[in-house]
């Protein structure tokens, strides 16, 4: 009977042992979810050069689309700019309207406005906003669109044959 009562104790021993957890266990939980959390955060809040980059290739690629639109339909297409938005426009036979019906060159506000905008050459003296015009022609003027925020800056080079480089 005396060896009954000891085999028990050492397995009501481990059964408490069992039960919780150790500090070491809880300090590498807490470590862990604390280096999630700081990768998280840093994540979470992006890089404004990297936002404005993003926001450029963007443009960039509707530009080529809208050049492109231009020549296929035979029709002028701007693109028009402002600090908090953009969009593109198709003349018709009296004045400029947007191209609300179309999926891809709908008006578009920037991820974090306001953005300042210039171009160069000034494509239309004193226009506010600024407008860039795709003719029917595939050889246009060269321009280089400047946009800056905060202190990220960065430019979408158009070279007049089609080429639009992020910078």
């Amino acid at each position: 009977m005396g060896s009954l009562i000891t085999s028990t104790r050492p397995a009501a021993a481990r059964q408490r042992h069992a039960a919780g957890f150790t500090l070491l266990e809880l300090l590498v939980v807490i470590v862990i979810a604390g280096i999630m959390l700081g990768v998280v955060s840093f994540n979470a809040i992006p890089d404004p050069q990297k936002v404005l980059q993003e926001e450029a290739r963007r443009i960039a690629l509707l530009m080529q689309l809208a050049r492109d639109e231009a020549i296929v339909r035979n029709r002028p297409i701007a693109f028009e700019v402002g600090q908090d938005r953009y969009r593109f426009l198709i003349r018709d036979d009296v004045s400029w309207q947007p191209m609300g019906q179309d999926d891809m060159l709908r008006e578009r506000e920037f991820r974090r406005p306001p953005v300042s905008v210039s171009i160069q050459p000034m494509t239309e003296a004193g226009s506010n906003p600024l407008r860039v015009v795709f003719g029917r022609e595939p050889v246009d003027k060269p321009f280089v669109l400047t946009l800056a925020a905060d202190d990220a800056s960065v430019s979408i080079r158009a070279d007049g044959i089609g080429h639009f480089v992020v910078e």
